[in-house]
């Protein structure tokens, strides 16, 4: 493992964590691709979500919800390995509003299911989440989501597929069950640095998808590291349809626990 990050790597993780210290709340509370990251039986995992829109909607998408630009959301992620395939997760939804407050903007649960061996090239599972949000970041305050993980690692190239459908559980609004597609490209350059791309469509409704056109689709260029144990992914993403913000910074830190 490489001691110190080269400088364009340390340039954009500054760039990124800057971010963190500005600004309101941001787009969704992660923005990653799942795989068959697990922790092992009775091994406790942290990881810390940033985000931050650099330039988006002008216009919240509903009375009372955040408006995306130059918003932030930082949320910390604690996972528990219960078994080989078994992991649990717990998210709480941090925000920064414009006067430098930090809000606790909810709470979310997941339980993530890796059959495959840690090794294996093809990996597969599923991962669900329920969750409880302020009326910021949904109409509805309780909603889950049922996340299909398929994909593989080879020595240089990885890829991945997530479905993702997202439902109601509780609230006022209508809100039909949706389809999000989220995929990730990555080529290993060393043995702690892979480049790669990662992609995030909402395809709608899932009775009736709609014109892809009218949906949001972000893709990012992100960079996956190692630094001393920290395991960093960095991302610089662009929308490229019209619901979509049209910049966003992102960035996942892994905390080593040993």
């Amino acid at each position: 493992m490489k001691q110190m990050m080269p400088s364009p790597l340390r340039c954009l993780a500054v760039l990124a964590l800057a971010c963190c210290a500005r600004a309101a709340l941001a787009a969704p509370e992660e923005i990653q691709v799942y795989m068959n990251e697990m922790n092992q039986p009775g091994e406790f995992g942290l990881d810390l979500h940033a985000n931050y829109v650099v330039s988006g909607a002008a216009l919240p998408d509903y009375p009372g919800a955040q408006l995306s630009t130059h918003a932030l959301r930082v949320t910390p992620e604690f996972s528990y390995g219960l078994t080989r395939s078994l992991e649990l997760g717990a998210y709480i939804l941090g925000t920064r509003d414009a006067d430098q407050r930090y809000h606790v903007g909810g709470e979310k649960l997941r339980i993530k299911f890796i059959p495959s061996a840690p090794d294996d090239p093809l990996f597969y599972g599923a991962n669900l989440e329920i969750g409880r949000v302020q009326r910021r970041f949904d109409e509805n305050p309780w909603n889950g989501e049922l996340k299909g993980i398929l994909g593989y690692k080879g020595a240089r190239w990885t890829a991945a597929l997530n479905a993702n459908v997202d439902f109601k559980v509780s609230g006022p609004a209508q809100s039909p069950t949706s389809l999000e597609l989220a995929t990730k490209l990555g080529y290993a350059l060393s043995s702690d640095l892979q480049v790669g791309i990662e992609s995030y469509n909402e395809l709608g409704p899932v009775r009736r998808l709609d014109n892809p056109l009218r949906q949001a689709h972000t893709t990012y260029a992100v960079l996956d590291t190692a630094v001393r144990g920290w395991d960093l992914n960095l991302g610089l993403g662009r929308g490229n349809a019209a619901a979509s913000d049209r910049w966003v910074l992102k960035a996942i830190i892994g905390v080593p626990f040993h």
